[in-house]
């Protein structure tokens, strides 16, 4: 969404939410290309770094937080723009979460313990529903459905079958999912981490890296951080790491495209062209 043009439209009351799970760790500004103080164009922006990157910040705790947001905007007669693209956070924000029960802390250091095999298996007896949905490697996931079932006495999917905290009932939406044609988009991504290089990244990493923060939080599984990290450690020479970034970042825009694509409701416009729509568009979607 373009800040000036929001600013325009709505007179200077909106507010631009971020949706993206990069993007709210205060230590990525670089890496997640959070938009600058001057490409805010003095409009109000929410939720971008607003977590330090020793504090994870799940679905949940952003929907908590952009559901507030979006009530003080409301308030003050702003129209919110959500932008972003992690669709389990905006997922989580309309449909709600899961109640699922804190999980015993012996039972998540026994299952996250396991080997993938073995949690696998485990699952395949314990919630052989949820285990046929998942790739037999897929570590985090059966890991999560495996501590559900054993710390709550109940399958996951029946805890998802009652989501709670949903929006999307009681707001009116005017969604608008960007489809650009995909040599364009991989093209961009690899421009995007070599400026991303160029402008701070490494030193970026340093910083973070010099915090010791541990390795299995989100902030440091980022795209991008895996990569500089192994030309600091000397891994890789430059044109490796940034081969290697580019790549992991085509990955995701392509894992991404496809979600954008098949998840969403079918209602839900889906703009093709080669960069952005145009403001007539973004126009019309401010004022209906």
């Amino acid at each position: 969404m373009r800040s000036a043009l929001a600013h325009q439209l709505t007179g200077g009351k909106a507010v631009v939410i971020n949706a993206d799970s990069a993007q709210v760790y205060a230590d990525l500004a670089v890496l997640s290309a959070r938009p600058t103080v001057e490409e805010m164009q003095g409009v109000p922006h929410r939720l971008f770094g607003a977590w330090d990157g020793a504090e994870p910040c799940s679905a949940a705790d952003w929907a908590a937080a952009a559901r507030a947001e979006i009530a003080a905007a409301h308030e003050a007669g702003a129209l919110p723009i959500l932008v972003g693209g992690t669709g389990l956070y905006i997922r989580t924000l309309l449909d709600g979460i899961a109640p699922v029960p804190a999980i015993e802390a012996d039972v998540r250091a026994e299952v996250r313990a396991m080997p993938v095999a073995e949690a696998y298996a485990a699952l395949t007896a314990e919630d052989p529903q949820r285990a046929a949905a998942l790739a037999p490697a897929d570590a985090a996931r059966i890991a999560r459905a495996l501590e559900v079932v054993r710390s709550t006495g109940r399958p996951l999917a029946a805890w998802q079958a009652e989501t709670v905290g949903g929006i999307g009932d009681t707001v009116a939406l005017r969604p608008l999912i960007l489809m650009p044609e995909r040599a364009w988009l991989y093209d961009r991504c690899d421009r995007r981490f070599a400026l991303m290089w160029q402008n701070g990244a490494v030193a970026e990493v340093e910083a973070l890296l010099a915090r010791k923060l541990d390795p299995a939080l989100p902030v440091m599984r980022a795209i991008g951080v895996a990569e500089v990290t192994a030309f600091l450690s000397g891994t890789l020479i430059e044109t490796e790491a940034l081969a290697a970034g580019s790549q992991a970042t085509r990955r995701y825009a392509k894992r991404q495209y496809t979600w954008l694509r098949h998840q969403p409701p079918a209602e839900w416009p889906r703009i093709t062209l080669q960069n952005s729509p145009p403001d007539s568009l973004v126009e019309a979607l401010l004022h209906e």
